[in-house]
């Protein structure tokens, strides 16, 4: 039986800063944080933004929501949105654009921002091409956009995104526990976001801090 004592983890809204300021800049994002502060001296008024889970096309769009007055709506909601009262600010975002939704509506959407001169920006973890759409005008429309890909964060960014965040949980790593895990979880923004859960939630359960000793319990083989 373990010797320390074990606490019940409450299950906390954590809320993660998607301010400027905090949006962590390297080599695997540059291009894309290059162009949303580049707004609105865009290639086009349509852009796709894309990349894996927690890549940050989530904080790009707010800081660019923020810049460019625009509203932001789900593809999910597309079905139920008041299309020209969600284009009423001249600028929008599309968020999980790949997501199954209602293409008559996506294609009234591009039609009317086209016709009104709107901005759009659309996330997905993937490219529009591939996106599993049927209606042959909407298909021909997304492989038109311009495409923005952010990539897996290398050593550097892995290290401070697992420092972000640990700070984002109000949690004080050290240097070597940020070291430590950054050598044994694959490099993705996923797997920084869940290590750094599951090392949260591991320490408060047990009452012991969220040590290098702790964090080698939970992730001894690196991937």
């Amino acid at each position: 039986m373990s010797s320390h004592p074990r606490q019940l983890a409450l299950a906390l809204d954590h809320g993660e800063s998607f301010a400027r300021e905090d949006f962590l800049s390297g080599p695997c994002n540059a291009g894309a944080l290059a162009l949303i502060d580049s707004w609105p001296d865009w290639p086009a008024r349509a852009l796709a933004l894309v990349g894996p889970e927690g890549a940050g096309k989530t904080h790009l769009a707010t800081i660019w929501a923020a810049a460019a007055g625009a509203r932001v709506v789900s593809a999910h909601a597309l079905g139920t949105t008041n299309v020209p009262a969600a284009l009423a600010t001249g600028a929008l975002v599309i968020e999980d654009a790949a997501a199954p939704g209602d293409e008559r509506a996506l294609f009234h959407l591009l039609n009317l921002a086209r016709e009104e001169g709107a901005f759009l920006l659309l996330t997905a973890r993937t490219a529009p091409a591939i996106w599993p759409m049927s209606i042959p005008d909407v298909v021909s429309r997304l492989r038109a956009l311009p495409v923005v890909t952010l990539q897996a964060p290398d050593d550097v960014m892995l290290r401070g995104l697992i420092v972000k965040l640990a700070s984002d949980r109000q949690l004080m790593l050290d240097e070597n526990v940020v070291n430590y895990l950054s050598t044994h979880i694959e490099r993705s923004f996923a797997a920084a976001r869940s290590a750094v859960v599951l090392l949260d939630e591991e320490a408060l359960r047990q009452g012991r801090p969220p040590s290098r000793a702790l964090a080698s319990e939970l992730f001894r083989e690196p991937v």
